[in-house]
């Protein structure tokens, strides 16, 4: 499997995740149950981002900077952060599901912005091999933060 491949898969999990979000949130009743369902995104975030940048988005940076992307693109990061540390720095359970609903959009836009800009991107630069080879990388750390089944 190709890293392109592997994480538009991952990007259509979040996408299912932002459209539950979007429709949960607005009958969420308590702070804890945003700031959970913040957790959870950022924690998800955190751990695709991670892998987006070390196997795809790094091996591709000089050609993101060649089409005056680059900067953009880590100033959504840094928006999307700033509006899920706002869900936990407010003890208001409107501006908390605000902060988050805004972070949804903003991560949703960017994810779109990746799959149309960078994973194309990808495909273009890139040969084959190499995108088979972080494929693998990608299995490899993936299946390194699986727990064993147990018999």
């Amino acid at each position: 499997m190709k890293i392109t491949e592997a994480l538009h898969a991952e990007h259509v999990v979040f996408h299912n995740l932002f459209d539950h979000l979007e429709t949960a949130l607005p009958a969420t009743g308590s702070l804890a149950e945003v700031h959970a369902m913040r957790d959870m995104l950022t924690s998800m975030m955190d751990a695709h981002g991670q892998v987006e940048h070390t196997l795809l988005l790094d091996p591709l940076e000089h050609c993101i900077d060649q089409f005056g992307h680059s900067e953009s693109f880590h100033n959504e990061h840094e928006e999307i952060e700033q509006h899920l540390a706002s869900v936990k720095a407010t003890d208001d359970l409107n501006q908390a599901k605000q902060a988050l609903t805004t972070a949804v959009l903003l991560a949703r836009e960017h994810f779109d912005k990746e799959e149309r800009l960078v994973f194309p991107l990808a495909e273009k630069h890139l040969s084959e091999k190499t995108l088979l080879e972080l494929g693998q990388r990608w299995k490899k750390e993936h299946h390194a933060d699986t727990p064993a089944k147990a018999m």
